[in-house]
């Protein structure tokens, strides 16, 4: 098949590598020092070559903030039976896109961002793939996925924000917490080295990708039960009340159990 990747960042690498001895592949950035190490497929800077390439498959590899500027830049210069996919953490106007393009389409979500997931070794890692798509193209991110060894969860667009809302913004918005409040600590313990291993890790993402997760419409609702569940552990706190604190633990435990 004849694959062609938009943008040569660390997610667009990697699918170049899992995929180009396997197909013919193509990575388009419009930035050629980032395509410097991109190996065995072809480097693409200029968007006219697309068109001579014409691609069965173009996967948006393109970091959040410019993925529909970069499906509406190479639309013109793929074939109309050429199927379109993203890996977008952040779903936000694609399903009005799609449902416009004209192109069959699939969507995915490989939810191992390569800040914190070792790329090596994903056997533990989890990939949603959108129920609404193409056929074809489902079966071929499904095959690709499997043979990493993650674990795939079919969800709908509604359902793929919602848990997103859960699964991103909760830790996202507790690790912003720690790192808002957090001083410098001359000998810190494992427990706080760890925190703000996770902390640098946000903070290296890219803010507008932060933002979006946090402004999905389903994150407020997340937001105020962690406000719920602090001011019940600062009451306990206050009070020193011991058996309260027991039974905050316990039901901390079974969550997490």
């Amino acid at each position: 098949m004849k694959i062609l990747i938009l943008g040569a960042g660390k997610m667009g690498s990697f699918f170049c590598d899992l995929l180009s001895f396997d197909h013919d592949v193509a990575v388009y950035d419009p930035d050629p020092r980032r395509l410097r190490f991109t190996f065995n497929a072809c480097r693409f800077s200029s968007p006219h070559e697309i068109e001579a390439f014409a691609p069965q498959l173009v996967i948006n590899a393109a970091t959040v903030r410019y993925t529909l500027d970069a499906f509406r830049e190479i639309l013109p210069l793929v074939p109309p039976t050429a199927i379109l996919s993203d890996i977008a953490s952040v779903k936000t106007g694609l399903p009005d896109f799609y449902a416009s393009c004209g192109h069959p389409f699939v969507s995915t979500h490989p939810m191992f961002g390569p800040t914190f997931a070792s790329l090596a070794n994903l056997a533990d890692e989890n990939a949603i793939i959108i129920k609404e798509g193409d056929h074809l193209g489902k079966v071929f991110f499904r095959d690709i996925y499997s043979r990493l060894g993650l674990n795939i969860v079919d969800y709908t667009f509604m359902e793929h924000d919602e848990t997103i809302a859960y699964s991103l913004s909760i830790p996202f918005a507790a690790t912003l917490a720690f790192a808002g409040v957090m001083k410098h600590q001359e000998a810190p313990g494992t427990t706080f080295k760890r925190h703000m291993q996770i902390a640098k890790g946000l903070m290296s993402e890219d803010d507008y990708l932060v933002s979006e997760i946090l402004f999905n419409p389903n994150t407020p609702g997340q937001l105020a039960k962690i406000q719920e569940k602090m001011s019940e552990l600062q009451s306990i706190v206050e009070r020193r009340d011991s058996e309260a604190m027991k039974a905050y633990l316990s039901s901390v435990r079974e969550n997490i159990r």
